[in-house]
């Protein structure tokens, strides 16, 4: 074995034993000093034409050696290493329940030297992506044809249409590793997701311009945060945009941005406001911070991986690739699983209204930069662009859209005013709660507190409701401490046990959760994962996400606020959370 004691900012000591190697363990700080000692002395005997011996050195020789990735993690975080993908390290994935997913890795393709990415000519007409449910016949026939072509295009051509869909597969599905690291390169459930596809619908919306000769060609946007724009985009039923595994059952509906694998028989009315609710929270109560908007914090090397969606990753992003998918298929394919997304020409319709999402949300905070972070600033993304140039493009290229020249057409925000009410009296839901609390009747509570429990305490299977009362750090904060900090509900140690597509919605306070929906100001959030990969490989460490709600606007309005616990109510949705289970929950507070 192999112990590295540091010496310097650069440099390591190794001690090697001929047949094996003494690990000095950690912990035994008195160690070093001795070490450098006993390093001296052996220096300078070994100058004089003397061996050392003692019962730390004997039989060893002393290397200076550079420090591996994960020794110096802590300074790589310091010093802002930036997240890259390894090129040369496609593989298949694998599901978190071990299963291979098969490989999207692309043909051999000419070697090339990798560039950076270059800005359009900031005086170029800006480029407007338009709502799909308001572009004409003109823009539906370029669109298709730009399609088309891109279909016709050769097999192991960059811009051909599968190889397109392959660049979604490798980089959502873990299919490189990172540079220097085993740690798979992924951009789903992390602070990557938003700037990755940025960046790929840029890609692709210049390659079907090039295609077609027009250098405005703009992508259109599923708007299913407006209720003109709700129901599935007709142009992507017509010709090459149509696409066969689709759920035939909900195309035909208004589109249910909390879907929930089952069908709710609401009205088109009452769909839409149920909309408008889920947008308000995702985007405006509990997005007040960056991680909770944009995800968490994705660093280099395998102890850097993270597992922790945004609010709009979490939904409607994950519940509406789940609404399109065709759920006849085992994981929802095309839409429903990340390796087959692509297939499906309405990605390129979906993300655009995503990444408007986060547009939207950039400029309801004055375009303040989300992280001043140099590895999230740096962090690296491979593309070959329009003209067949391998480039680099970093998460800093893409935060300006007007940098990128292209914009969204306005048609309205109705979810801003979409703000929920309580649907009992705060004073009454307490009262109600409190007696069942004290007759022992809440589903479960947190361990220790009841002989009941729904599966082992730490371990909570969610195959029915629980509820769970969560103390609370600190009340009754003052106006300026919440604008400095949001109060957080932090769930986490949730594992699914098997691929599939995975929702349960978060109440707070609720007295009866079989009714409610995100019109309740009740709602905290959901968790909703479709078929991905989670593993670091077949022999990897299975990472178990967690999901972080802000919740002060909410107890705000819930009349909370002095309140020294909240009742949490997890509630399975559809059937698909019979073989989840999560470890625990705790308030917080994020700055």
């Amino acid at each position: 074995m192999r112990k590295n004691n540091r010496i310097n900012g650069s440099c390591y000591i190794t001690c090697e034993r001929l047949g094996f190697r003494e690990e000095i363990m950690e912990g035994k700080q008195w160690l070093l000093p001795l070490l450098l000692v006993l390093l001296l002395v052996a220096v300078s005997m070994d100058l004089s034409g003397h061996h050392l011996q003692s019962p730390f050195t004997e039989g060893c020789k002393y290397v200076l050696r550079s420090p591996s990735s994960q020794q110096v993690r802590s300074e790589r975080q310091k010093k802002g290493i930036a997240l890259k993908a390894n090129l040369s390290s496609c593989h298949p994935s694998f599901t978190n329940g071990g299963d291979q997913m098969g490989s999207c890795c692309p043909p051999a393709w000419p070697v090339q030297q990798i560039v950076d990415f270059k800005f359009p000519d900031p005086s170029s007409p800006i480029r407007v992506r338009r709502a799909a449910h308001l572009v004409d016949e003109e823009y539906k026939a370029k669109y298709k044809r730009a399609v088309a072509i891109m279909k016709e295009l050769p097999l192991d051509h960059p811009h051909n249409f599968w190889r397109q869909a392959d660049l979604h597969c490798l980089y959502c599905t873990g299919g490189y590793n990172q540079v220097n690291s085993t740690a798979p390169f992924k951009i789903h459930h992390s602070w990557l997701f938003f700037p990755w596809h940025r960046a790929l619908l840029y890609i692709h919306e210049r390659i079907l311009g090039k295609l077609i000769g027009d250098d405005n060609f703009a992508l259109t946007y599923w708007s299913w945060d407006h209720p003109d724009g709700m129901h599935f985009p007709t142009m992507f039923t017509e010709g090459v945009l149509n696409n066969t595994q689709r759920d035939t059952i909900n195309l035909p509906r208004v589109v249910d941005d909390n879907y929930r694998a089952e069908d709710r028989g609401l009205t088109d009315s009452e769909q839409i406001l149920d909309n408008l609710a889920l947008l308000y929270h995702q985007m405006v109560s509990g997005a007040k911070k960056p991680e909770l908007f944009m995800g968490c914090k994705f660093r280099s090397g395998v102890e850097g991986y993270c597992e922790g969606e945004g609010t709009v990753e979490e939904a409607p992003h994950s519940t509406v690739h789940g609404w399109v998918g065709n759920r006849n298929n085992p994981f929802k394919e095309d839409m429903g699983a990340f390796h087959s997304a692509g297939l499906d020409p309405i990605l390129y319709a979906h993300h655009p209204n995503v990444d408007r999402m986060w547009a939207t949300w950039q400029k309801m905070r004055d375009n303040e930069l989300e992280f001043d972070d140099e590895e999230w600033l740096d962090t690296e993304f491979n593309f070959y662009d329009e003209n067949l140039q391998l480039v680099r493009i970093r998460v800093r290229d893409v935060l300006d859209m007007s940098k990128l020249r292209y914009e969204y057409e306005g048609i309205g925000l109705p979810w801003l005013d979409a703000r929920p009410k309580p649907s009992v009296p705060p004073e009454i839901a307490r009262s109600i709660l409190k007696k069942r609390h004290d007759h022992g009747d809440v589903v479960l509570l947190m361990p220790g507190e009841t002989p009941e429990a729904h599966g082992s305490p730490g371990n909570w299977r969610l195959d029915k409701p629980i509820t769970v009362r969560v103390e609370r750090p600190r009340i009754n904060r003052t106006k300026k401490e919440k604008e400095e900090e949001e109060e957080v509900l932090f769930i986490y140690g949730i594992d699914t046990k098997k691929s599939s597509f995975v929702k349960f919605d978060v109440f707070i306070n609720v007295v009866e959760e079989t009714v409610l929906s995100p019109q309740s100001r009740e709602f905290a959030g959901i968790f909703a994962r479709i078929h991905d990969s989670w593993r670091y490989g077949k022999e990897g460490k299975k990472v178990k996400p967690h999901l972080k709600l802000g919740i002060s606007e909410l107890l705000e309005d819930l009349q909370a606020e002095g309140d020294d616990n909240i009742w949490v109510t997890l509630v399975p949705r559809g059937g698909t959370a019979v073989n989840t289970t999560v470890e625990g929950m705790r308030v917080e507070f994020m700055k």
